[in-house]
């Protein structure tokens, strides 16, 4: 696939993606904050399980902006004519691999 093709084809797919994850990212803004130990006001299981929720919604934030690193890395690829092209031995990655995640960098060879 040439890059123009590339772009025409694997752009619009991660800016949605993108744009849905930063949506995410500030809607969960709540639920990642601190929380308070007033005892008067929580008692201790409830406050456990809040901090047990906290401390899923950050983990599930550092995987989002993880993904969002690297869509923005596949969309600067996009940009320079690189994407779809395997960092390690410069083959084609072949498009099949792309559709199934575009932010793929290695071909099925060199993955690992």
């Amino acid at each position: 696939m040439d890059p123009q093709d590339a772009a025409t084809h694997f752009s619009p797919r991660l800016k949605l993606e993108l744009s849905q994850l930063e949506k995410a990212s500030g809607d969960t803004v709540e639920a990642r904050k601190p929380v308070e130990l007033d005892q008067q006001s929580v008692g201790r299981l409830s406050r456990m399980d809040a901090m047990q929720n906290q401390a899923m919604a950050s983990a599930v934030d550092v995987r989002r902006h993880a993904r969002i690193g690297a869509i923005h890395a596949a969309l600067a690829r996009i940009d320079t004519g690189e994407f779809g092209t395997c960092e390690d031995c410069g083959d084609p990655i072949p498009v099949k691999r792309l559709e199934l995640d575009p932010t793929f960098t290695r071909c099925v060879g060199c993955r690992g």
